[in-house]
């Protein structure tokens, strides 16, 4: 009788050690969320970008008094603007290397840092939050062009941002590098043990992507680790005969737009 109440007693004290674990890892993880899926880094004020190219830096207040800041890189004669939404890890500094691409095949590209990344003020909260940012910086930039000019363009994280985008819009076109087709779903692959109510950010690609009119092009490396290409086949089966999917052999998560493959069939789209 005394062992049985002695092993009851040490479970009841092991699954109350667990459960206190638990909560704990759980709670770091929702005060750190926004670190984990966000590695922004800060850029001084008077940082000066160095491109050989023309570009104008605009800075863009936004709903809470936030300034925002992007480059625009200008192309001679341009034809339209591609609204540019990158990863989730470093800034225009070094991001602004992928304008002549862009800018070689006659568009003008805006290049946002999202808020606490480079000269962009503030710290993200909430996916609601950013998502406001963006529009906000969209509607600005867009004043100066015609609707049917403008190609959106998300990469990684950027692609759910971008795909929200031109759903609440009504771009040329829509351009995904190595999306994901849930945020929900690909956390929880990570994090399989934090609840998705708990989540600052779902960003349900796979709910969007159907809704939306546009052309839809989808660019995903074969050897991409941190997003596999799986998640853009998904994708494409959702949808109909505006959506194209072009698979980068050997291909990984980092590098895309300096893919030659990649460059051959954005000539085509521009």
């Amino acid at each position: 009788m005394e062992i049985l109440k002695t092993v009851k007693f040490l479970g009841i004290v092991l699954l109350c050690f667990f459960l206190i674990l638990y909560v704990l890892i759980v709670s770091y993880v929702y005060f750190n969320q926004i670190g984990l899926v966000f590695h922004g880094s800060k850029l001084p004020k008077d940082f000066k970008f160095d491109y050989k190219q023309k570009f104008e830096e605009v800075n863009i207040p936004s709903f809470d008094g936030t300034v925002l800041n992007g480059l625009l890189f200008k192309a001679e004669n341009s034809k339209g603007l591609v609204f540019y939404l990158h990863g989730n890890a470093g800034t225009l500094e070094t991001w602004g290397k992928i304008a002549k691409i862009y800018t070689s095949l006659g568009y003008d590209i805006f290049i946002l840092d999202y808020r606490s990344f480079g000269k962009s003020e503030g710290e993200i909260e909430n996916e609601e939050q950013l998502s406001k940012d963006i529009s906000i910086a969209y509607k600005k930039v867009a004043e100066k062009y015609s609707q049917n000019k403008i190609i959106i363009a998300g990469y990684s994280i950027g692609s759910g941002f971008a795909t929200k985008l031109a759903l609440e819009n009504n771009p040329k076109a829509l351009i995904l590098q190595a999306p994901y087709y849930n945020f929900l779903e690909l956390s929880s692959s990570r994090v399989p043990f934090f609840p998705d109510f708990m989540k600052k950010f779902s960003l349900e690609t796979n709910l969007y992507l159907p809704k939306i009119k546009s052309p839809i092009y989808i660019f995903h490396g074969t050897k991409d680790q941190l997003i596999p290409i799986d998640n853009s086949i998904r994708l494409k089966k959702l949808l109909k005969s505006n959506a194209y999917f072009y698979p980068l052999k050997n291909q990984e998560h980092i590098g895309v737009n300096e893919n030659e493959d990649f460059q051959e069939q954005l000539k085509k789209i521009l």
